[in-house]
């Protein structure tokens, strides 16, 4: 269920749990898990969706009815099995939510070129999204392996830190490889943090460099931002929360969280007005994960039927 804001009044008690799950909509449940904002893992599998289309190598859009598409890159895999074919075919699938179709696809195209990491990564991301969690977390871990000086696959993994995949042995630890290997990248520092506890002083001194490295990085100012308010510095909270949404005005937690340490600060207008904020992006969000879900779920449907 999408946590929503009950009235315009910041002076009360804030209408949410404490630590909400903010999520961006645009995923389908694989797993019936809920709608707009019920878990953590639609977010991710969003994102990692997104990230897969970016490795194709011939990006071109597709003006073909989507089951046509499908149709097609199977069809040339069949003709012609090469990793480049496989790839196409099982990431058109999975830009539609047909995740078990999807895992099928990629598991011949590993079996066939085992030492293709995009293919790997496709694989882990179908799992993933269908919600078998042990299968993805080794196949991410198989391609952080495969070449550890390349950051691609870590920052597949890092999309996952608010899912279930943190709690498989070896998580945090490749985070951790990742920003030793690559020290100046803001994503392997931010990454690394998230993995860790909030209330460690590490956390917040690998957030403080990513940064520095990247002030254009919301995300991290964000998580910075919690860690600020959680430690009582409301100032240099208020500062970050703004800063993330300045990276990012969509980010729906930045304004949430924003409007709550204003509340605390005594700043009931700018309270309010966050509020508003997060409520109409959380509306829109909404509304496209509705939008979105059907046209997946008749895509499904079409494959299976044709």
């Amino acid at each position: 269920m999408c946590l929503r804001a009950q009235g315009p009044n910041p002076q009360a008690p804030p209408p949410y749990f404490d630590e909400p799950n903010f999520v961006v909509a645009g995923v389908a449940d694989p797993s019936a898990r809920g709608g707009h904002g019920s878990d953590p893992v639609l977010h991710s599998a969003e994102s990692l969706t997104k990230a897969t289309a970016a490795l194709r190598t011939d990006a071109a859009p597709d003006d073909r009815n989507p089951v046509e598409a499908a149709r097609a890159y199977q069809r040339a895999a069949e003709l012609d099995p090469s990793e480049s074919n496989f790839f196409d075919w099982g990431t058109e699938l999975l830009t539609h939510r047909a995740a078990d179709q999807a895992v099928e696809v990629f598991a011949k195209g590993h079996r066939l070129f085992p030492r293709s990491t995009r293919t790997l990564l496709g694989l882990a991301v179908a799992l993933y999204s269908r919600g078998s969690y042990d299968q993805a977390a080794q196949r991410f871990f198989e391609a952080t392996d495969v070449n550890p000086s390349d950051p691609a696959p870590y920052l597949f993994l890092g999309k996952v830190t608010n899912g279930p995949l943190t709690e498989s042995a070896g998580f945090t630890e490749r985070l951790e490889r990742f920003a030793r290997l690559q020290p100046e990248n803001a994503w392997a520092n931010y990454y690394y943090a998230a993995s860790l506890s909030r209330t460690s002083p590490k956390a917040r001194a690998l957030l403080e460099k990513a940064v520095r490295l990247d002030p254009k990085l919301g995300d991290a100012f964000l998580l910075l931002g919690s860690i600020y308010a959680d430690e009582g510095n409301l100032p240099k909270a208020i500062a970050a929360y703004q800063s993330a949404i300045a990276a990012s005005a969509q980010l729906e937690e930045a304004h949430y969280r924003l409007a709550m340490a204003y509340r605390k600060a005594g700043e009931i207008e700018k309270a309010r007005k966050e509020l508003e904020l997060y409520q109409e992006l959380s509306r829109q969000s909404a509304q496209n994960f509705e939008r979105e879900r059907a046209e997946m779920q008749q895509f499904v449907f079409e494959l299976k039927h044709q």
